[in-house]
Formats: C-alpha cells, structure tokens, sequence
C-alpha cells in the first residue's frame, strides 16, 4: 500500500510546526560575525543556520576576467556535508552552482559596481544546516554582508517565498511543506525602492494564486527587511558603544 499524504495543515488552520499561513519562521540575524571577512552576517530562520563574507574589492585573478569598467560580483553558495540528514559530497552540486547564479543575479542590481572596475567582489555562503528556504536566507544575509563590507549600495536585498500547501498560499515554507507543497514563489526585492530582483515558480498555481502568493512573499520580505536594519544598527551602536568607553 502507499503511504497516505500527511496534513500539512490542520482543521484549525495551523501548519506542521504550529505557524499560521501568513507567519514567518522565527528569525535570528547578526552582523559582523567574522573578523577574517570584510563583511560577514548570520541567520537561523527556523532551523536554517547560513552564515555569509564578503572579501573585497580586491584585485581579480586571473588578470584577463577583470572588466575596465566595473567591478565583478563572484557568489559561492554551499551547503556543509552535514547541514542536511543525509549526508551530501562536498563537492559543489548542480544545484548549488544554480544557485550560487541566482543569488548573485538577485544581489549585482544593488551594487555600485561601476566604483570599482577591474576588481572583484567574493561573496561565500555557507549553509551549516538547512530547512528549506536556503536560498531566500542566503541573500537576505548575503545583502547584510555586503553592506557590513562597506560596499556602497543602493538598498538591502530581502528575500521570502510563499507557497501552496494542502490548496492553501502560505508564507515561508519549510523543508517539509517546499518538499511535500504544490508549489513556491521565492521573491528578492530592494523595499526602498520597491524593486523586484527576482522571481522564481516551482509548481502550478492559477492566476490568482500566484497573485496572492507574490503579494504574501513580498509582504514576508518587508518584515524580514526590518530585522535586517535593526541586525546592522545593532552592530554599529555597539561598537560606537566600546569606541566611547
């Protein structure tokens, strides 16, 4: 016999971990984690534990890949042989090459790129443990850590996902409702400037749907927008703090 699908979502409208449709994981973010790094950030959104730095501007080997007007954003995302249960090669997978493309796509739109030509920009993030949503995280922190570099630009980049879950467009899905759900829709956006720097769909939604779920993701990432704020005046009050003492 086949296993049943499990309920996602109760009669009291409540998910698998006891959040309601529209509410974020718990989220934990912290600027300045690394003294090794020019910028660096981290985040535990749900059981998601990512860290990011940044290295740079700093001269591009080899010579020949530096561009005479503008600097290049490099982007390695990875996920550790133990972030997930079973255990995965260390070796980067297609999917984290796919990735570590999307996120440096979603990111280069806010970076003044043309203050540094002929140079390069190395942004590394590093999954510790994941619970689905890893890539919206890695850029919510990967923005945080570009801006902790001192890297002029022109807004922070937030990212969020909403999803179809048991027929229902819920918010910030986790590893079992994105592996086990009809469908997500990851969005990364700049909320200053109410610009959209991506825009993904895995699954089938009508019209409306998607509507709705665009509407909820972006909704996600003016909330997660103001942790990254207070996250990097956290820092830099502290810091002023120990500077006056």
């Amino acid at each position: 016999m086949k296993n049943e699908k499990r309920e996602l979502i109760d009669k009291d409208g409540l998910r698998v971990d006891g959040r309601k449709k529209d509410e974020l994981r718990p989220i934990k973010i912290m600027v300045g984690v690394l003294s090794n790094a020019d910028g660096s950030a981290y985040i535990e959104q749900g059981k998601n534990k990512i860290i990011a730095a940044v290295y740079g501007p700093r001269e591009v080997h080899p010579r020949h890949l530096a561009l005479p007007d503008r600097a290049i954003l490099r982007c390695r995302y990875h996920m550790a042989p133990f972030s997930v249960e079973e255990r995965k090669s260390p070796a980067p997978s297609r999917r984290e090459l796919e990735l570590s493309k999307v996120i440096r796509e979603a990111l280069e739109p806010t970076v003044f790129l043309e203050q540094y030509p002929r140079t390069a920009i190395d942004l590394f993030i590093e999954v510790l443990q994941a619970d689905g949503g890893t890539r919206c995280a890695g850029i919510t922190i990967g923005s945080l850590a570009l801006a902790d570099a001192g890297i002029p630009m022109r807004d922070l980049v937030v990212a969020c996902a909403a999803g179809k879950v048991d027929g229902q467009i819920v918010l910030d899905l986790n590893d079992i409702e994105d592996k086990e759900g009809e469908a997500d829709v990851p969005v990364a956006m700049m909320p200053n400037l109410n610009l959209i720097t991506l825009l993904q769909m895995d699954g089938l939604l009508t019209p409306e749907e998607f509507e709705e779920a665009l509407n909820l993701s972006i909704e996600g990432c003016r909330r997660i927008y103001a942790l990254q704020k207070k996250a990097l005046k956290e820092k830099y009050i502290s810091i002023r703090e120990e500077v006056e003492t």
